[in-house]
């Protein structure tokens, strides 16, 4: 995955609060590497599993040492406390221990139909390798009525664009639906698209690198900066009809040099809140509150996992929820709760809990 957007000079440090949060319970479990959720208006839920990759075909990953491909991905459905896999056989390309894979990512509904993000993190190209279901990695996908439908090839408009000039690599990470169509965030791409109702991709906004401290382990020279990219993870539209995306930062993975920024068509993104480490997912509440989650409170160099829910105050300060997670995923709002795919980066133990935010 390439790995921050330059952030606004002046900007004050942020310090957060924390708060006790109730326990979480849990509502879904069993769950490989679950990522981005959705609710249908009646309060079903929907869950992107990313799987556990396969028996190969294999090769080198984003991160170092070799990953591998299998159909394990799927979207889960959680109603009146049963849970099923209602898609199957999606691309998953995995570490082979089955961790950390790259498969759905992300979730939204129209209806009861789930639309999905399948995320591939390496070249466009890599896709033509890849057998059978391995074709939809780096696509928005639709499923209805058993069918699986092909809705826009995030993979293949990297390929063609490049829109931020360092080399086509692609992973469609998030989705947000709107009357105009979808947007899409495309991590490995540092872009935001726009997916219009006839298929057609078009690039909305791109992130730029940051200028960070190396780590001593690089054994460069004191005071030497690399540069970190920006890696959006989420995309949601805000109550103003903005979009807001979060990003995760590319290597070193700073502490606190993440940031959400707001995009509006036509403008450059600007930084709406900032001071995060690590951010995988975002949600406003029916207040217009906004919500961060981080995967690693501590920096993904730390190898710490100890995730973070973060409300995100009117003045730009923040107050913790809850650091009581592994490696999250995924979050959602609802009646007064956050729900978060907890154990984001798992195979077969990830799981979706509930915690009350009142």
């Amino acid at each position: 995955m390439r790995t921050l957007a330059v952030l606004a000079a002046g900007l004050l440090t942020l310090f957060p609060t924390p708060v006790m949060a109730q326990e979480a319970t849990t509502v879904a479990s069993g769950l490989d590497n679950p990522r981005g959720l959705a609710f249908t208006h009646d309060g079903t839920l929907y869950v992107a599993e990313a799987g556990r990759g396969g028996a190969g075909p294999c090769f080198p990953g984003p991160e170092g040492g070799d990953v591998c491909f299998g159909a394990s991905g799927a979207i889960t459905k959680v109603s009146r406390g049963q849970q099923k896999r209602v898609v199957q056989g999606l691309s998953s390309i995995a570490a082979p221990n089955g961790t950390q894979a790259m498969g759905p990512s992300d979730v939204a509904v129209v209806g009861d139909f789930p639309v999905f993000t399948v995320g591939l993190a390496t070249a466009p190209a890599k896709r033509d390798e890849l057998p059978g279901a391995g074709q939809n990695a780096g696509r928005l996908l639709l499923s209805a009525g058993g069918r699986v439908v092909r809705l826009a090839d995030i993979a293949g408009y990297e390929g063609q664009a490049d829109p931020d000039g360092a080399g086509a690599e692609t992973n469609p990470n998030s989705v947000t639906l709107t009357s105009a169509g979808a947007a899409v965030a495309d991590a490995a791409g540092n872009s935001l698209v726009k997916v219009a109702p006839n298929g057609t991709v078009s690039t909305l906004a791109v992130f730029p690198s940051q200028m960070v401290d190396a780590p001593d382990f690089l054994g460069l020279p004191p005071g030497r900066k690399i540069p970190s990219q920006a890696v959006p993870t989420a995309v949601v539209q805000g109550p103003d009809g903005a979009y807001y995306v979060s990003q995760l930062t590319g290597f070193p993975f700073p502490v606190g040099r993440a940031s959400v920024f707001r995009v509006v068509p036509g403008q450059a993104p600007t930084v709406h809140a900032t001071g995060f480490t690590n951010v995988v997912d975002l949600a406003f509440d029916r207040d217009g509150t906004l919500y961060v989650l981080e995967i690693a409170h501590n920096g993904l160099l730390s190898g710490d996992m100890t995730g973070a829910l973060i409300k995100v105050k009117r003045d730009g300060s923040h107050q913790i929820v809850t650091t009581a997670l592994t490696g999250p995923g995924g979050l959602a709002l609802r009646d007064g709760a956050a729900y978060v795919s907890d154990c984001g980066v798992c195979p077969g133990t990830g799981k979706v809990v509930r915690i009350a935010l009142r």
